[in-house]
């Protein structure tokens, strides 16, 4: 695969609707075209301490953030009719479909690509685990920040150029 957009959320709270914080990665050609970070007031606005100590994003920061539809239409404008690419793409596309759900937007028909059922494919048992990290690692890229946005984002895209 040589041309999609691989993203990332995270949530303040168990409710998939609760994104925090955006990354894409846009590939193009196989290059990475253009990056995208954006913190997100979630809806609903509560942090869950378990989710802060995973991602270490706190409600100051995301208290003067734009609300889910902004941040995506902007997204969208690099995305364009790109596929999407996440490291467990059943959490990802949860989150965006809750988000959408939540903001009264009507759901687009995404085509969405997995590199953890990828990995399970392409590795199987050859790695102790098939967690973002290890697989980027395994695919020849060091993930140093995990669970930020972006950084995730752009491990799954090096996993992707690989296996996919």
């Amino acid at each position: 695969m040589k041309d999609f957009a691989a993203i990332d959320f995270e949530t303040a709270n168990r409710h998939y609707s609760s994104i925090c914080s955006i990354g894409v990665i846009v590939v193009r050609d196989g290059k990475i075209t253009d990056r995208f970070y954006r913190f997100v007031h979630p809806e609903p606005n509560y942090y869950n301490p378990a989710n802060i100590s995973v991602h270490g994003i706190h409600p100051e920061d995301t208290e003067n953030a734009d609300f889910f539809p902004e941040v995506w239409s902007e997204a969208l404008l690099l995305i364009g009719d790109l596929p999407l690419v996440a490291h467990w793409s059943r959490f990802d596309e949860g989150c965006l479909r809750a988000a959408y759900q939540r903001f009264g937007m009507a759901y687009p028909d995404f085509e969405f690509h997995c590199t953890c059922m990828a990995s399970r494919r392409v590795f199987g048992r050859l790695l102790p685990n098939h967690k973002l990290p290890t697989v980027a690692r395994q695919c020849g890229y060091i993930l140093d920040r995990h669970h930020h946005a972006l950084a995730d984002a752009e491990a799954c895209a090096a996993i992707a150029l690989k296996i996919l």
